[in-house]
């Protein structure tokens, strides 16, 4: 449903520069929609082609006689507005449908009870021959992932690794819990 809202949307976009494209009397170019992108046919057997990475018209001047330039500046603009990128969860249990943890979270975060995620600064491991002691010393320190990071890490476990873990000698326990947190 939402794909053919903006296959609509993108139509109505492309509709308002047809203006723009001097059409002959001839009614040899037309604008047609395919599949949410829209190509220009200016006769009955010829095609341009057209693709996100380059401009939509790559002849400056075609069959009609009249170059483009302004629908070539806003073409960029559409793979902007077309393809918008989103983190989905992918991976579910086939047996109950439930959604499945991904592993390299729980192997590379720490979970605090109060719902804050620790990590370790990235590059804490590589090249340290070349690094100074300060700078490794700093490297090896464990930070707080920041909101957005900890929503998104929810997201991607399961409640078996939100509950609460008590364990001996445990050097994050004075941390678990904040206190004089105001939401």
């Amino acid at each position: 449903m939402a794909a053919w809202a903006l296959r609509r949307g993108a139509a109505g976009f492309l509709r308002s520069f047809r203006s723009l494209v001097p059409l002959p009397f001839n009614g040899t170019c037309n604008i047609h929609t395919i599949t949410g992108l829209s190509t220009l046919y200016f006769k009955p057997g010829q095609l341009l082609a057209t693709s996100t990475k380059k401009s939509l018209l790559s002849v400056g001047n075609v069959s009609c006689g009249h170059s483009v330039p302004i629908l070539n500046s806003v073409t960029p603009l559409l793979s902007s507005i077309l393809h918008q990128q989103v983190r989905t969860v992918i991976q579910y249990s086939l047996r109950k449908g439930k959604r499945k943890t991904v592993k390299a979270v729980v192997h590379r975060f720490l979970r605090l009870h109060c719902g804050l995620w620790l990590r370790r600064r990235a590059g804490y491991k590589k090249r340290l021959w070349k690094k100074t002691a300060r700078r490794k010393q700093r490297l090896r320190e464990q930070v707080f992932c920041n909101k957005t990071q900890s929503r998104l890490l929810d997201k991607m476990t399961t409640s078996f690794w939100k509950r609460r873990n008590w364990y001996a000698n445990d050097p994050f326990q004075k941390y678990h819990d904040r206190t004089n947190l105001h939401l």
